[in-house]
């Protein structure tokens, strides 16, 4: 086979292989994580908007207005299990031969277990305002596959990591009116990896990287309402619009191909979504509250990834919806020290049918929790719950050309399908002063 030199140019096939790790990145259907609060955890996130104090804080920049000088950390614990299971993948080589691809056809856990970290602070100013400030993980996600997998010319390794610091400020306006607004600083770093086909199945797969970080910010607020035995909360979070600056990568690539192995710098643009959530928390008597909440997520603002290389780019269609969660609960004071919680939530995938990939093999999903206060002192909480997350079935579909535009061009077409669920076991600790 004869390629020209500009078909086989390091920088041809770079944009190609860059374009390849972005495609479906671990920027993607539920990458975002709402185990913000451990005392939240313990109802399913199902009162948060309209509750007080900086357990709160992340749902509803208001909560922080009437609740003093208060301390929360946190952490959650995801352990996870989940099976990515080859459903007739296949790869078509230039000329028009299409064989299955072969290695590892059964792919266990390849989604992985972590900890998520969680950090808050309020204090008032004044009799009527407040400031808080908080550090959270929204978006963290792991999912590895060996390099013999089925997966491997989508998606070897997906990670991403987040840090968003949130600076608040919150005001009583009248005796039952709360308002509050923030500004968010996010810091995401992101690696993907994967499989690059030479071309001849007998020879042994190229591979690339993407590796890369930025820092961007964005802004919230909220408001609250407490009339009686009732409290409302509204809060918009929104969308940020990220940058990721990095290095790619290209090795092991054979023959007329050979040239395109390089280092060079790349960027991906994307935007995280929105949220705006409503809830309200119904005291019946002085034991027993019930809670609601419903967020619409605005995953249509990741509509493509933007791709920039030296004076060259490329637009790469997402397709993501919005959606709409929702969530019930109670809140059970069985003594003067414990705090029984209970709640139950539907998160259903952005993602959808026949554009889903292996990076983030992601599904519909219900939790049933369950958690525990316990006033250790008269200043001090200390918050636990237990979530057992239950995903759908789902399949897994991508057709991929790599080396686009050139004689070489190489298509796969991935066919999966994955199932899986988990425990979040969560601890947090309330201090007043």
């Amino acid at each position: 086979m004869k390629l020209s030199s500009k078909a086989v140019g390091a920088r041809t096939v770079a944009v190609a292989a860059l374009l390849a790790s972005v495609a479906t990145p671990t920027f993607a259907g539920s990458f975002y994580l709402q185990e913000q609060s451990a005392r939240g955890a313990g109802r399913a996130y199902s009162g948060e908007a309209a509750d007080r104090g900086v357990g709160s804080l992340w749902w509803n920049p208001a909560a922080i207005a009437r609740s003093g000088r208060e301390l929360y950390v946190g952490a959650h614990g995801l352990l996870l299990e989940s099976t990515v299971t080859n459903a007739g993948s296949s790869i078509t080589y230039p000329g028009g031969t299409t064989v299955p691809v072969r290695g590892q056809d059964l792919n266990f856990d390849p989604i992985e277990s972590g900890i998520v970290p969680n950090f808050a602070f309020a204090m008032p100013v004044g009799d009527r305002f407040a400031v808080g400030v908080s550090v959270a993980a929204p978006y963290n996600f792991t999912t590895k596959y060996s390099p013999t997998s089925f997966a491997r010319y989508d998606a070897l390794t997906s990670e991403l990591r987040s840090a968003n610091v949130g600076l608040t400020g919150a005001m009583q306006v009248t005796d039952w009116l709360d308002v509050g607004v923030g500004v968010d600083v996010q810091y995401v770093k992101a690696k993907l990896t994967s499989a690059l086909p030479n071309l001849s199945p007998l020879l042994a797969d190229g591979h690339n990287s993407l590796e890369g970080d930025g820092i961007d910010y964005g802004w919230n607020v909220g408001a609250q309402v407490h009339k009686g035995p009732w409290d409302f909360g509204l809060s918009y979070r929104s969308a940020i619009e990220h940058e990721v600056d990095g290095d790619v990568a290209i090795t092991g690539l054979l023959g007329p191909l050979a040239g395109a192995n390089v280092t060079t710098d790349g960027a991906a643009s994307f935007n995280t979504p929105w949220f705006a959530s409503a809830s309200v928390r119904y005291a019946v008597n002085d034991k027993l509250t019930l809670n609601a909440q419903v967020n619409r997520i605005g995953w249509s603002e990741f509509d493509a990834i933007r791709v920039a290389y030296g004076t060259g780019g490329d637009t790469i269609v997402q397709d993501y919806k919005d959606v709409t969660t929702g969530a019930v609960g109670f809140d059970y004071v069985a003594n003067e020290r414990v705090t029984v919680r209970g709640g139950v939530a539907y998160d259903p995938t952005p993602t959808q049918d026949g554009e889903r990939t292996a990076r983030i093999p992601d599904a519909d999903r219900w939790l049933v929790s369950g958690g525990l206060s316990i006033k250790a002192t008269p200043s001090v909480t200390v918050d636990t719950a237990l979530t057992y997350i239950a995903f759908d079935d789902s399949e897994i579909s991508s057709n991929r050309t790599f080396y686009p535009g050139t004689a070489a061009a190489t298509t796969s077409q991935l066919r999966g399908t994955a199932e899986g669920g988990g425990v979040a076991a969560s601890v947090g600790v309330r201090w007043a002063f």
